[in-house]
């Protein structure tokens, strides 16, 4: 689902919960994602879309607010959490709660609900043993009072591809492209997959079910376009990429002027996402190449002739929660030695505030309570916007959101905790 809102209020002043969160059952899955999609706007997604995420809604990690007794009982809340590992700096995949399907019932806004489902989820989530909690928000100004950062950023662009040339690198030509039904050969793009999640921070070990998101493909989904089309490519008799995309077909006085749209390109090296990309340029009756949701340092930004004619956009996409400060700043590595001590507050999840000292470099790094004078002040939500290493620290303290008590240490910290890869979340949930 991917979508989170819900609403106590801007200034977090609540009213009295009529009733706890409590735990879903499978029985109550049907109106408990009812709820969900009435507070999105009452349309339902596609047969199969519903069929898969009532499969793939962890029961046992749902939880829901219920009003009444009885047949007569509401839904008036929802939330999930799915279990994942997401890439963090320096490799390594660590348990992180995929918090998902939250909403609000429009009657009850302003009664502490999504306050109450906040705190029973990060509970859980610490008793789970999971340092982080990520999301994705339909609306980002509810969920920093929650203490969670916006720490990736995603690239969207319209290119015109009528105009716009694209140099590609030294063995582009050696890569071999062919089409195939997208779902003949989801394994093979899996793998793909798969071998570039420890690479980029961000990225989510997909779990299994998740892979058949990708190839759904209702007609109610299409917005005028073909059904979803698929190339492969292969390099040295080797599956090295993929790209997923469909075409609207469109005419004007000049002729055609057709769009791909691209919905998954994936590549294990330059050139192949170099063929990739110069094939959806190429493509016959079409003049506009339209992404969403790619890496802000994608290569292909260096490689066009006119970057203005494509038109980048950029939005935020993942917010990340440090559930547990210490393993969570102990799980990643860091691109410069550093030893800080951080201040940290953090309201919501108490155990969190307080000093901690951080000392790690490319090799590991541990994070401790200390009594020792902190050297930055900072609430757990620039902890979070900062942990991937797409936002630095630096400009978090420019902002005014971090207070520097050391001379030099925010300098020191802002490089340490950046990443030679820009973090990016191409999993949706």
């Amino acid at each position: 689902m991917g979508r989170s809102t819900g609403d106590d209020g801007g200034d977090g002043v609540t009213t009295t919960v009529a009733a706890e969160p409590r735990a879903l059952r499978r029985e109550e899955w049907d109106t408990w994602y009812g709820t969900l999609i009435r507070a999105f706007g009452g349309i339902a997604g596609p047969a199969e879309e519903l069929e898969l995420f009532r499969e793939l809604t962890q029961v046992d990690r749902s939880i829901g607010v219920w009003e009444g007794d009885g047949p007569g009982e509401e839904c008036v809340g929802t939330a999930g959490a799915f279990a994942f590992r997401m890439t963090v700096p320096g490799g390594a995949q660590v348990p992180t709660a995929g918090v998902t399907m939250v909403s609000v019932a429009a009657t009850h806004r302003r009664r502490g609900v999504l306050t109450s489902m906040m705190r029973r989820q990060l509970d859980d989530v610490r008793s789970w043993g999971e340092p982080l909690a990520v999301l994705t928000a339909s609306e980002p100004a509810i969920y920093g009072r929650f203490g969670y950062g916006a720490a990736t950023f995603e690239l969207g662009a319209e290119i015109d591809t009528s105009r716009v040339r694209l140099s590609v690198p030294p063995g582009t030509d050696d890569v071999r492209l062919r089409y195939a039904a997208p779902a003949d050969v989801l394994d093979a793009c899996e793998a793909v997959y798969a071998r570039l999640v420890p690479a980029r921070p961000g990225m989510l070990a997909r779990r299994p079910g998740w892979e058949r998101l990708g190839v759904l493909d209702p007609e109610s989904g299409r917005d005028g376009a073909s059904p979803l089309q698929c190339v492969l490519a292969r390099r040295d008799g080797e599956v090295t990429g993929f790209a997923r995309y469909r075409v609207r077909p469109g005419w004007g006085p000049e002729g055609p002027k057709g769009t791909v749209v691209l919905d998954a390109l994936a590549g294990l090296d330059p050139a192949t996402e170099a063929a990739l990309w110069r094939f959806l340029y190429d493509i016959d009756l079409t003049s506009t190449l339209t992404v969403r949701g790619r890496p802000v340092d994608e290569a292909w930004q260096h490689q066009v002739s006119d970057v203005r004619r494509c038109r980048p956009a950029l939005r935020d996409a993942l917010y990340v929660r440090l559930v547990d400060v210490g393993a969570a700043l102990a799980a990643r590595t860091y691109q410069a030695p550093v030893d800080v001590v951080f201040e940290v507050e953090d309201a919501f999840c108490p155990w969190n505030a307080g000093r901690w000292r951080l000392s790690g470099d490319a090799k590991g790094a541990s994070c401790e309570r200390t009594a020792d004078a902190a050297d930055l002040v900072l609430s757990v939500r620039e902890l979070g916007a900062a942990y991937l290493g797409g936002v630095s620290l630096g400009s978090l303290g420019a902002a005014g959101r971090v207070r520097e008590v050391r001379s030099g240490a925010l300098a020191a910290a802002s490089v340490g905790f950046g990443s030679d890869v820009a973090p990016w979340l191409p999993h949706g949930f």
